[in-house]
């Protein structure tokens, strides 16, 4: 079994997995919610404030990409611990902050929809003319 096969079964027991490739590697879904990717052959879970400190306490390195011009850039994605990377059991911890992460990043992009302005009432002419 691969690497990104086994990153998949990893993430399994969380519910349905898929793998989407992008960007020279694979974004991964669980019941559609995009909460980690596969680069370099690396497993990266989401992360976001409430759960970037557990990943940063257990010594978790961000993931990074060189821009054009060679500046370092880190985004909101962790490797989990290593001994997370032996077992669906000992990944699940790991994987369901990143999927709560995915889960919080998802509903922050639904913006609650404004109610439609009321409209005003008009008095039509055979109104105006029965009053009159």
């Amino acid at each position: 079994m691969g690497k990104p096969d086994w990153f998949l079964e990893l993430l399994a027991p969380l519910g349905p997995v898929k793998s989407r490739r992008m960007f020279g590697g694979h974004g991964i879904y669980v019941d559609g919610l995009f909460c980690a990717l596969i680069a370099y052959d690396q497993l990266y879970l989401k992360a976001d404030a409430e759960t970037r400190p557990r990943f940063e306490a257990a010594g978790c390195e961000p993931f990074r990409y060189e821009k054009q011009g060679g500046e370092s850039v880190s985004i909101s994605y962790f490797r989990p611990p290593e001994e997370a990377m032996e077992s669906p059991a000992l990944m699940q911890p790991w994987a369901r902050l990143a999927l709560a992460a995915a889960l919080r990043a998802a509903n922050a992009k639904l913006k609650p929809r404004k109610a439609p302005p009321a409209k005003k009432k008009t008095r039509s002419a055979g109104s105006a003319a029965r009053k009159a």
